[in-house]
């Protein structure tokens, strides 16, 4: 359980820094920071702390989808957004295309890396990961429908406020997917009755 929740801080820690490289990079955001990106034009409030209000609200959404959150649930919400201002208050913004691109480039991967480590610890989903989730056993419609009907919304909802829609963005939806895949591949071993590598990235994929 120790190993597990180390695994789950770490990797909440390193998507929220990761999440705020890509911020910097200014090159286009995953959708749902696209939606938080747009809120933060429109209120006063750090990009931050509009992953952590947003993240609270959306797990109200959990109650009539009778979805139980974990300890990684509620720690996704704090943990995340205080990471996500921390790494922005310490990254350059660089003007340049290429240490842009390499930034962009370093966010995606760690973000993988980082989604791989919390959600194979398996200590309770984040609340977006959860909305869907909870909706999937409600509705009895795939993971992917409606992880690409809550995605394209907020999407939308954020580009319409202001987010960063781009390159980053395309790039974000085609590679997670794999990537997290190729770093649950890579993570020790399952316990007996968890979910396998291949179960936990399909969860995570785009689209």
């Amino acid at each position: 359980m120790t190993r597990r929740l180390v695994r789950l801080l770490v990797g909440l820690a390193l998507y929220g820094f990761t999440m705020a490289m890509m911020v910097e990079s200014s090159l286009g955001l995953d959708p749902w920071d696209v939606f938080h990106e747009g809120l933060t034009k429109q209120v006063p409030l750090t990009f931050g702390q509009v992953v952590i209000v947003t993240g609270a609200l959306v797990m109200l959404l959990w109650i009539p989808l009778r979805q139980r959150p974990g300890i990684g649930t509620v720690a996704n919400i704090v943990v995340i957004g205080l990471a996500a201002d921390l790494g922005l208050a310490v990254l350059p913004s660089p003007d340049g295309l290429v240490p842009r691109t390499a930034l962009l480039a370093g966010g995606v991967v760690g973000n993988a890396l980082a989604g791989a480590l919390y959600i194979g610890a398996d200590l309770g989903p984040g609340p977006r990961d959860g909305l869907w989730l909870g909706l999937v056993r409600r509705t009895g419609l795939s993971i992917r429908r409606w992880r690409t009907i809550l995605e394209l919304t907020v999407l939308s909802i954020g580009f319409v406020l202001g987010g960063t829609v781009g390159v980053g963005t395309v790039l974000y939806a085609l590679s997670i997917g794999p990537l997290v895949q190729l770093f649950l591949g890579l993570v020790p071993p399952r316990e007996p009755g968890r979910p396998t590598s291949e179960e936990l990235a399909d969860a995570h994929r785009v689209g």
